[in-house]
């Protein structure tokens, strides 16, 4: 396993520097904020009395250098097994989906997406879908093979009513030709045995609770090295939480995890306090954390949790948009 550590300069995690032979995988964090992303608008229009520091710093540095600029929460993984060819899985398609691909496939040079896959089916991990057609070749009669998409049963009932164009295959008589996004539909299941493959990598489903009435997914991936994306989690079956804890299944080498706000709970995902306290009960090789609020610092808070990755021996930071980290899957 080769996981090239990212390090800190002016309290900016990089990770985002190139191997040598050029072909290792790698993963690309798109998006790293919260369902209403950062700057949020509200304390932009009703500001309050001191304004938001952290919103109110978008208004003066441009989101490329401002690492507390945060999309949706979304991971793209360039998969390049061996040195061969590069296959690019995208973990979720939220409501930022068409700035992510101006802003990161741009700066990353990514081309295209070869396969798509859903955590769930709320707004921020599936309002992106229609934008899917500027990452796929151009036709005027969808004339294309379709990206495979990965999805429970419930995401698909789901997002066929909010996009049913993107569902249906024939056209009615006398109905026009309109370009949309042509996605094959692929259904797996939300149990931790019943693995599937995309793009050549294999993903585990690991069921969590986000909020107690609705299962979302994370998923396992990687052989060379294990990495675990859990994005939306208020709690962990105590079956999922094995397949991915060292005293359970094995040690993970990467764990990407979901904390919301820095103080209290919520009821439908994990905070500060919970998620540390999961990160110390799987215990990881390294943890990096997504899904923030406008109540993180990204200067800030990870000079708390350097002292706190000091003290519990387990490496743990705030991710941002842009990052990419390289590493053998």
């Amino acid at each position: 396993m080769e996981l090239r550590t990212p390090s800190l300069q002016n309290g900016i995690l990089r990770g985002d520097e190139a191997p040598n032979n050029g072909g290792s995988s790698s993963l690309i964090f798109l998006g790293t904020g919260c369902s209403s992303a950062v700057p949020n608008a509200r304390c932009l229009i009703q500001p309050s009395d001191p304004p938001c520091k952290v919103c109110f710093q978008s208004l003066s540095t441009p989101p490329e250098r401002n690492p507390n600029y945060r999309c949706n929460t979304s991971l793209l993984i360039d998969y390049c097994p061996d040195g061969g060819e590069h296959n690019y899985i995208l973990i979720d398609v939220g409501k930022t989906f068409r700035e992510q691909v101006l802003r990161w496939f741009v700066h990353h040079k990514i081309p295209r997406v070869d396969s798509i896959i859903l955590t769930h089916e709320h707004a921020d991990a599936v309002l992106g879908l229609d934008d899917i057609r500027v990452v796929q070749p151009y036709s005027a009669t969808n004339d294309i093979d379709p990206t495979p998409i990965y999805l429970t049963q419930f995401a698909m009932d789901s997002i066929a009513l909010k996009f049913p164009y993107l569902i249906k295959k024939k056209l009615k008589e006398g109905e026009e030709v309109r370009r949309v996004a042509q996605l094959d539909w692929r259904i797996i299941e939300s149990h931790c045995e019943k693995p599937f493959t995309s793009s050549g990598l294999e993903f585990v489903p690991l069921p969590v609770i986000h909020g107690e009435d609705y299962i979302s997914l994370g998923f396992l991936f990687g052989c060379k090295s294990k990495v675990a994306y859990v994005s939306d989690v208020s709690r962990f079956p105590a079956s999922t939480e094995y397949v991915i804890s060292k005293s359970g299944a094995g040690q993970l080498d990467l764990l990407i995890i979901d904390t919301l706000y820095k103080g209290g709970s919520h009821n439908t995902h994990l905070c500060w306090n919970q998620t540390l306290d999961a990160v110390k009960r799987i215990c990881p090789k390294r943890a990096l954390l997504i899904g923030m609020t406008h109540e993180f610092d990204h200067h800030e808070d990870n000079e708390i949790l350097a002292a706190w990755s000091s003290r519990e021996g387990i490496p743990v930071q705030l991710a941002h948009d842009g990052l990419r980290l390289y590493m053998d899957l």
